[in-house]
């Protein structure tokens, strides 16, 4: 999917209406490319941490920068230093099938589970088979997920998968044995 359909998708008055709710302050883009997600967003209530992966063919963070956004390298393979925030949305656009033979899918998806708060939502956007992976790893972790057909229509190979993680605690009636 390239970048201005991307830019196009988000836009949407009614993606920023939800954003701009107060539910939602610090967001990562784990593969920012340009940076158009976060250009998008026209809350200045938003935080966006753009992220481009050290894997990716080209070196946008340049680009980045020079819209005014933040931004950082990072290799997905490797724990994010977060301290001292954590995030309320995550957009993962291509991030699987660009790590598919460097390292597991269920590292990264540990690592966003770490840095994402609970009952905050991932929107990850990727080919229908690498989505169905996902979706089996992050229900083992309790999220609640949901896929839906590219805005351009079912026939579109890439799909994208939105989970929740859900806020869960150990039920009261639980016993220990000593």
């Amino acid at each position: 999917m390239t970048r201005r359909v991307e830019l196009i998708f988000f836009n949407d008055k009614k993606i920023n209406r939800l954003l701009d709710t107060g539910r939602y302050r610090n967001i990562m883009d784990m593969n920012a490319g340009l940076g158009s997600f976060a250009a998008a967003i026209q809350s200045p209530k938003l935080w966006v941490m753009n992220v481009v992966p050290t894997t990716a063919e080209k070196s946008t963070l340049g680009v980045i920068y020079e819209h005014g956004l933040i931004g950082i390298y990072h290799d997905w393979c490797e724990a994010f230093s977060t301290y001292p925030r954590t995030y309320d949305l995550i957009h993962a656009n291509g991030l699987f099938s660009l790590y598919k033979d460097k390292c597991n899918a269920e590292d990264i998806l540990l690592e966003m589970d770490r840095i994402l708060r609970p009952e905050s939502a991932v929107i990850f956007r990727d080919e229908v088979d690498t989505l169905i992976k996902v979706k089996k790893i992050v229900a083992g972790m309790r999220w609640d997920t949901k896929m839906v057909d590219h805005e351009d229509g079912p026939l579109v190979p890439e799909k994208i998968l939105i989970a929740v993680k859900q806020y869960w605690v150990v039920d009261g009636n639980s016993t220990s044995t000593q």
